[in-house]
This record gives C-alpha cells, structure tokens and sequence, in this order.
C-alpha cells in the first residue's frame, strides 16, 4: 500500500492543498507532505501494508530548524551575543513554542492518527504538532533543498522573532545582567528591596539593581523575583543605551 492510497482511506485529512497554502511551499513532489503527516500511531496500526511514518523525516526536521532558524537569527540580529543567540533560538523551536506554530497553521486537521490517538485528542497533542512542524520542516527541505526551507522559515519563524526575544530578556534578565557585569568588571550585581505594599494576598515588591552602590535599574511586581527581573531588564536597557 503506497502513501498515495493510504491518503485516500476515509480519515479527516483535507485536501493537502491547502495545507501548502497555509505553509506558503507549493511542493513538486506532494509524497514528501504526505508522509509528513503520517503519525507513527496511524502507520503501526496498518501492519505491514505500511511501513513509512514521519519520524525520520521529524529526525531531518529538527536538524533543518537548528539550522535555519539559526541561520536567520545570525543574520536579523549580527550584534548579538552567542549565548542569547542559543536561547532564542531554543526558545523558537521548543515543543511548546512549534505546538503553537502548528495550530496556527492547522496542521492537525491533516494529521493521519491512529484510533487510540484520535481518541485522546492526538490532533491537540503538544507533542504530536510540534513532531509534526518538524516533519514539514523536513519534508520542505527534501523537496526543495536549503532555500525553500530557509524561506518557510523566514515566513512562519520571523514575525516571532521580536516577541520570542522580549520574552526571553524578560525572563533571562538577571542572568545576562550578570554575565555582563562579570565580563567588563569581574563584579556581579545585587538586588535591594526598596519596599511592599498592599495586603498580604496581593503584596506588590519594590526592587532596585544596584552595581557599586549605583542604581542601575528598579521593577516592581507581585513577587521578589519578577520585581528582580524587572529590575535587571530596566537595568539592561539602561546600560545599552549609555554605550
């Protein structure tokens, strides 16, 4: 049993031209797409008659997006440092974050499932759509080569950059303060708690960053260490736009 006939069993998979609209890749050889969307669940139910499911086009994929997603990132933001590169770039193709990009592109709907899958919600499955946005990713780069995946991922990835970004600054302020401040001055901040206020239910925290008893940044928030945060990231933009 081929691929082809296997697409054409009775199962909620639309037809995977739209599919390719939603991607913004026309594909020469649509097989690629097709066997992207094959769950390993659906191919170990039909036994011997079919022996192809997406993992090693997922195994490729992943390696694809590494690649490109990096790619990219060297390219729209050349001053940045290597280790905020690698976070971002983490934080760009995590399950999580590829989960959410899949739903965004519908991919479940042309998911072919096993029934057990298909009962437990497989099409929602964090896991399983982020697999699956890795597989296209793969199946992209087999039918296209490196420019047609680099183009996918300028499409899909790019508008996520910034957002991913001040996310990621967001939560990784105290570290790169740190790192910062032990690379120009082998010294590390400190963090002082200028104040509470409110119940205890809902306290809100006043935190100041202070480097040689100078005030570099200040947050406020619901706990200490947000208001740390804040405060390290206000103290980042601060630094950056003294230099």
């Amino acid at each position: 049993m081929t691929i082809e006939t296997i697409i054409k069993t009775p199962q909620p998979q639309t037809d995977l031209r739209l599919l390719e609209e939603n991607l913004g890749y026309h594909f020469c050889d649509r097989a690629h797409l097709q066997k992207a969307m094959v769950h390993s669940s659906y191919a170990f139910e039909q036994g011997r008659q079919m022996q192809k499911d997406n993992e090693t086009m997922e195994f490729l994929g992943d390696a694809v997006l590494d690649l490109t997603v990096g790619h990219a990132l060297f390219r729209h933001f050349p001053e940045m440092r290597e280790g905020d590169l690698t976070r971002l770039r983490a934080a760009l193709v995590n399950e999580r974050h590829l989960a959410r990009m899949a739903t965004d592109l519908d991919l479940g709907r042309y998911l072919l499932l096993g029934k057990g899958e298909e009962v437990n919600l497989g099409r929602e499955k964090a896991s399983i759509l982020s697999c699956a946005l890795e597989a296209v990713a793969g199946a992209i780069f087999i039918d296209g080569g490196y420019v047609a995946a680099s183009a996918f991922v300028e499409r899909h990835f790019y508008p996520w950059f910034e957002d991913r970004q001040q996310t990621m600054f967001l939560a990784d302020a105290k570290s790169s303060l740190q790192e910062l401040l032990q690379e120009r001055f082998n010294e590390g901040p400190r963090y002082v708690l200028e104040g509470e206020e409110g119940p205890d239910h809902h306290k809100i925290f006043h935190v100041s960053v202070r480097f040689r008893e100078e005030i570099l940044g200040q947050g406020s928030a619901r706990n200490k260490k947000e208001a740390e945060q804040e405060a390290a990231a206000m103290a980042l933009k601060n630094l950056a736009r003294s230099e």
